[in-house]
Formats: C-alpha cells, structure tokens, sequence
C-alpha cells in the first residue's frame, strides 16, 4: 500500500465528526463517509464526500479510518466486536480514532488491530464544534511515533495543533485531564460571573476586568457562560449547540475512573462533576442536552 494517504473512510457523522469530515473533503482526500442518520450523510455528500449505507462499505476501499464515536462499548463494537471493521479493511489501513474514551478502550482498540495488521492511534480533539467546523481543532495522540506521524496530514487537514502525548491510551489521559480542567474553570467562571451580577454588577463589565486581571481563563475569554457578554457564544443562543452537559458529565466520569485507576486526588474534579449532575437534572427538567456553559443557569437558581 501507498504511503500517501488519499481515500479516507470517516465514520461518525455527528455535530463534531460533520465538520472534521467536510474539512478533509475540502482539503482534498476523497472522503467515504458513514453515519446511521440520513440527514448526517446528506449533509456530509453536500460536502463533498461519498456515502456509504453501511460501515462495512465504507472502508473496504480506504488508506485510513477516521472514527467520532459516542463511547468507547461502540467503538469496540464497531472495530472489533458487532461490525468488525479491523476483519474488513485493507491491511495496513491507518485507523485514527477522534471519540473520547477510556484509555483502556484505546489500548484494546490497539491490540487488536496491530494483530490483525492496521495501524492504529487514539486522537482525541479539544476546540469543540466551531473548530471541528473551522478545521483548527487540537488533537492529542497516543501511538507510537511513526503512525502519529503517519496521520499528521489527515490531522492537520481537520486541526491547527497536533501533539503525541505517549503511547497507545496517552491521548485519552490528556483528553480527560483537559477536560475535568475546562468543567472546573467553567463552573468557577459561571459561579464568579453570578456572584458579581448578584451584586449589581454588569456581567461584560466584570468579564473585562477579570480578563485583565488574574482570573482569566478560557472559559471567560472564549466560552462567556453569561448570557450576551459574547455575541457568537452558547449562552447567547439560549444554549444550543456546541458542547452537551451530557457530554461533559461522560468525559468527568472518564476522569473519575482515571483517578480511582492511579489512587489520585481530585477533589475540584469530583466537585465539578457534582455540579454538572446537580445541573442536569431530570425528567422534564434535564438539562442534558444544552451546551455545558449552561452551568450558569445553575447559580442562576
């Protein structure tokens, strides 16, 4: 097989996998596109891939896989398990997994497929939809050095910032340590920004001094929780789109289970991921849905 890469299956069509496929079609790779909705793969033919009604057919005829899958029981199942893509695929396919899973989901994903002859790494994404969209997402990677650096074109096609964290699993530790950061410094700007309104402050006013001050952060800059500081963000669309509760509160049970792995301390974690259920809710009042920075509505209460 070729080394350059030019037919890329992608399978996982979702808010995320949408854009980072769009991206590789606009970019020049010849895209095989996969998902179980229908409106996913009509969007994803408009983009200019070609799709496919099964996974299977998708990768029949690829150089490299690229996945964006909801949890790591799927991925499994997709590769190894029900649909069995490793059994499937052309040997030597370079199979880059984006989901967000357990470093213990990777780490099998890996065993297997070298066994069966692929070459595999986890690449987990930082940036959210608007950077999956954009093309300047950040990919963290757990592989041996020369597969990561095999997939770098595919990466760089979907992202601005490619790092190797380690081997096989690495890329879902660094994934889950960004991740419970971004859950604590998102809860701790949402509950800032509500004790200034609380006490009469205008919430882009105390943005401005914080983002000056010692109190900047992401969240404060990039992701206002507050409802019309940021003209572009969740918050002033009521929420929707972008990044789930339901999602952050999987990727801090994944850091949960990390800590518990290594007998670590992760206090601001644990607290951050009581806040996010506490938001959450349920039945009529689930909040799941919404993008994360609804945390704010939470204070709000």
């Amino acid at each position: 097989m070729s080394t350059k890469i030019t037919d890329v299956a992608f399978i996982g069509l979702g808010n995320m996998g949408g854009g980072m496929a769009a991206n590789l079609a606009q970019k020049g790779f010849r895209v095989r596109a996969f998902d179980l909705m229908q409106a996913h793969l009509d969007k994803a033919q408009a983009d200019g891939c070609r799709v496919f009604t099964s996974a299977t057919e998708a990768v029949r005829e690829c150089d490299a896989v690229v996945s964006m899958l909801p949890n790591g029981a799927i991925v499994e199942s997709v590769y190894i398990d029900q649909d069995a893509l490793f059994d499937v695929m052309p040997k030597g396919t370079l199979v880059i997994d984006c989901s967000t899973v357990a470093p213990e989901n990777s780490r099998r994903m890996a065993k297997v497929g070298t066994e069966k002859g692929m070459r595999v790494i986890d690449a987990p994404v930082s940036g959210g939809v608007a950077a999956a969209a954009a093309g300047t997402l950040a990919f963290m990677c757990g592989g041996t050095e020369a597969d990561v650096e095999a997939a770098r074109p595919v990466l760089a096609a979907m992202g601005a910032n490619i790092f190797r964290a380690g081997d096989h699993g690495a890329g879902q530790v660094a994934k889950v340590c960004n991740n419970m950061l971004l859950a604590i410094h998102m809860a701790g700007t949402a509950e800032a920004l509500q004790l200034g309104v609380n006490n009469g402050l205008d919430p882009k006013v105390l943005s401005e001094i914080m983002l000056k001050s010692s109190g900047c952060n992401w969240s404060l800059e990039k992701y206002n929780p507050y409802p019309g500081v940021q003209e572009n963000s969740a918050a002033s669309r009521g929420y929707t789109g972008g990044f789930m509760v339901d999602l952050m509160l999987k990727d801090l049970g994944l850091a949960m289970q990390s800590a518990q792995a290594s007998q670590s301390s992760v206090p601001m974690g644990a607290a951050a991921r009581n806040l996010f259920s506490l938001h959450k809710g349920g039945g009529e009042q689930n909040n799941g849905g919404l993008d994360f920075s609804s945390i704010q509505q939470l204070y709000q209460r």
